[in-house]
């Protein structure tokens, strides 16, 4: 069999117009089965890596400043993320971050987010913020207002000043705060033991309010989470709770003490007995020396209780939470002594005098106190 000549007069002529079409059909068939053969991969894909399939929602992208304050909850930070476009679903951020158990690990803070899966948005949120754009900043408790005002201006570069002003002109607020400062004290005394000690996080320009804020509002919601009902059974106010919590504070070092010490406290103002704490008279010398001279018991302060029954009139300190805790739920005892009898600082809870001198003249034979 032969075929015809190509070049001969008798080839086959074919319409430009059919060869026009059969070539683009011809790209329309190609295009569609890379486009089939892209969808099986990417199918194939998704079942295999789940979490890379899952792409950033449509409309969502870009980077995106977001603060997360403190405390803020699961349910929060997926609201805010939802506000802010980086998902479009808040409750399923909570509900992921509840499946994987780190509720409690995501970190407050400043971030620079980019739309994407959930799990990258986690795994930020547990890392924290960078580093590089936040500071430390850690009170111990036990430290007068005056005291924490240094600490924190040693450690956040902020003027004491700027934080003085920032108490004193409203910058600042608490539902805590007397009306009136003790009667020839400073104004900013109104301010004792009404911040919270711990370590916090602030971003490095935060200012002296926004620092101070986050010190007095955790304060009240540490105040706000004991249950009162026994010193409000004994006609006494949260507020004044806090004030023995200041007392427990200064005086307990163990916290098996502090309910005991609490004790203490609510046995002599029921029996209208003064309290004779000696941090009180520290408090009103101005000093942090640990030893009261005889000559200190008459100091004229309404903080000495030694000369003035019941309650100072404000916290002397910081407090921690035990001593919150120990000061809402006061041991049942008939105690109304206490001196430290070991080396640990533990106490003796004495419920005669006779038997508080004893247990002190011991402490003094063993070299425990002077």
């Amino acid at each position: 069999m032969t075929f015809p000549d190509q070049g001969s007069a008798n080839r086959f002529h074919m319409h430009p117009a059919v060869v026009w079409l059969l070539k683009f059909g011809g790209v329309v068939v190609l295009v569609l089965l890379i486009a089939a053969f892209g969808a099986r991969v990417a199918r194939d894909l998704a079942q295999k890596f789940p979490a890379v399939a899952e792409t950033v929602a449509p409309g969502l992208a870009g980077d995106t400043a977001l603060t997360v304050p403190s405390g803020a909850s699961a349910r929060t930070i997926g609201t805010l993320l939802e506000e802010q476009g980086l998902i479009e679903d808040g409750g399923e951020f909570e509900r992921e971050v509840r499946r994987l158990g780190v509720a409690d690990q995501l970190q407050a803070g400043d971030y620079v987010l980019t739309a994407g899966t959930l799990d990258s948005l986690i795994a930020a949120l547990v890392a924290g913020p960078d580093p590089t754009n936040v500071f430390r900043l850690t009170v111990i408790e036990g430290l007068t207002l005056d005291e924490m005002l240094d600490s924190i201006a040693e450690q956040s570069e902020i003027p004491k000043s700027e934080l003085e002003d920032a108490l004193l002109g409203g910058d600042v607020t608490s539902v805590l705060l007397p009306e009136a400062a003790p009667s020839g004290y400073p104004e900013l005394t109104r301010w004792e033991g009404l911040l919270a000690p711990d370590t916090y996080e602030f971003r490095e320009d935060a200012t002296a309010a926004e620092v101070l804020s986050l010190f007095a509002d955790t304060l009240v919601s540490r105040l706000d989470a004991q249950d009162w009902t026994v010193l409000e059974a004994a006609g006494l106010t949260p507020y004044q709770g806090l004030i023995l919590a200041s007392l427990i504070e200064r005086e307990a070092k163990l916290d098996e003490d502090r309910p005991l010490i609490a004790s203490v406290v609510m046995n002599r103002l029921d029996a209208g007995i003064g309290l004779q704490i000696d941090a009180t008279v520290l408090y009103a010398l101005g000093e942090n020396r640990g030893q009261v001279l005889l000559e200190d018991l008459e100091v004229d302060s309404p903080y000495n209780t030694y000369l003035v029954p019941g309650l100072p009139p404000t916290p002397i300190s910081g407090v921690r939470v035990a001593s919150l805790e120990a000061a809402a739920n006061p041991a049942t005892t008939g105690f109304y002594y206490y001196v430290v009898v070991e080396e640990s600082g533990k106490h003796g809870f004495s419920e005669t005098l006779e038997e508080h001198n004893r247990k002190k003249q011991q402490a003094k034979d063993d070299g425990i106190i002077p």
